[in-house]
């Protein structure tokens, strides 16, 4: 792995050429059939969806969506997504437990949108049932954080058998400028946040957040995108793999998140 700062790597997760969802749709899977709407409210497109063929077998995969031109950044909320698109992502995923699917999602969102309609229709609860929904899945689910995972809007989507993440990726519990805004009351302080936070790909590999780190080309996913879409592949097919191996996945998957952040037993 490059050694880069967490500043220079957060330059490169939010980097506008990077590879996002499209990419990785039309990659790594095949007879992709995009399926919209909540059934509730209306369609959120920050939030992409459907169901696919992976190396032949069916999956359904989810992914936040930024966009790279200025009109589909505009039309996807710059990939935040609002409660709408977290019940789209929800109902798919019932309908993968419903029909034995492995769940595969991207993430690359700096984070829920938090504008006040989006609040008054439900955006915590919207994130908040997706977590306990997500923990209590009987299939397969992989997680890939490719830019960046910010929040909880990242977390509603990250709740996975296995956690993986780019190598020029960041996962936090916010933005860099966020934490600096909070802490210092000086965003422009942010890439000193960046260093405290720990939001790189090792960081969090040494902590246990994440499962495994997925290498990109050198200069990042950007420079070759194909390369880092082959990395991303072979990754995920090897996780996958060991996942439909073992049985209780959701007992396994909820031991995995609760011993996040706890101390260490000592031996007696």
């Amino acid at each position: 792995m490059s050694e880069r700062t967490a500043a220079e790597r957060v330059a490169l997760a939010r980097h506008p050429q990077r590879p996002n969802i499209t990419d990785y749709i039309s990659g790594l899977f095949t007879d992709f059939f995009e399926q919209k709407g909540d059934r509730l409210c209306r369609e959120d497109p920050a939030i992409l969806g459907g169901i696919a063929r992976y190396h032949g077998r069916p999956v359904t995969v989810i992914g936040t969506r930024k966009g790279k031109t200025a009109e589909e950044s505009l039309r996807c909320n710059f990939g935040m997504p609002s409660p709408e698109g977290y019940r789209k992502a929800l109902r798919l995923m019932k309908q993968a437990e419903k029909f034995r699917r492995p769940v595969i999602t991207f993430i690359d969102t700096s984070g829920a949108y938090p504008g006040l309609e989006a609040e008054a229709r439900g955006q915590g609860e919207a994130i908040a049932r997706n977590l306990f929904e997500m923990s209590r899945l009987t299939v397969p689910v992989i997680a890939v954080i490719t830019g960046e995972g910010n929040s909880g809007g990242a977390l509603a989507l990250g709740v996975a058998d296995r956690v993986l993440m780019m190598e020029n990726a960041v996962y936090a519990i916010l933005s860099p400028e966020g934490f600096a805004s909070i802490l210092w009351r000086d965003a422009s302080r942010h890439e000193a946040a960046c260093e405290l936070m720990k939001l790189t790909a090792k960081d969090l590999l040494a902590q246990g957040v994440i499962d495994d780190i997925i290498p990109e080309p050198d200069g990042g996913a950007h420079e070759a995108p194909s390369l880092a879409i082959r990395e991303v592949d072979r990754a995920v097919s090897r996780h996958l793999a060991a996942l439909q191996k073992e049985n209780w996945l959701a007992p396994a998957r909820y031991k995995k998140f609760r011993k996040m952040g706890a101390p260490a037993k000592e031996d007696p």
